[in-house]
């Protein structure tokens, strides 16, 4: 996954990240001081990384480690997307909950 693709599926606008510089060593340790907010839903960060987004440059994706597990890429379903998206609405009718399920159509394995 690029880092495009990662924001796109996060939905985070790169324009609204803070600049990074080229290269940043100790990845980003110093904003982990709690002024920098999770990109995703505002609480401290304490998690950063820099990503290279098109049109933007380097940027740092700031989140806090509760959307980062959440968030974090991990290879995709082993089950064929169709499936999977079949049993999380199977699973949401049972319970009688209304979801909505957001996929990157464009990630293939």
């Amino acid at each position: 996954m690029t880092d495009a693709d990662l924001l796109r599926s996060l939905g985070v606008d790169p324009s609204q990240l803070d600049p990074a510089p080229p290269w940043a060593p100790r990845a980003g340790a110093e904003r982990l001081d709690g002024s920098h907010p999770c990109a995703l839903c505002g609480k401290p960060a304490g998690a950063t990384v820099g990503v290279d987004t098109p049109g933007h440059g380097r940027r740092w994706l700031d989140r806090c480690m509760p959307c980062l597990i959440a968030t974090a890429p991990r290879g995709g379903p082993r089950a064929p997307l169709a499936d999977t998206l079949a049993v999380l609405r199977e699973a949401a009718r049972e319970v009688g909950a209304t979801v909505t399920i957001r996929t990157d159509e464009s990630w293939r394995p």
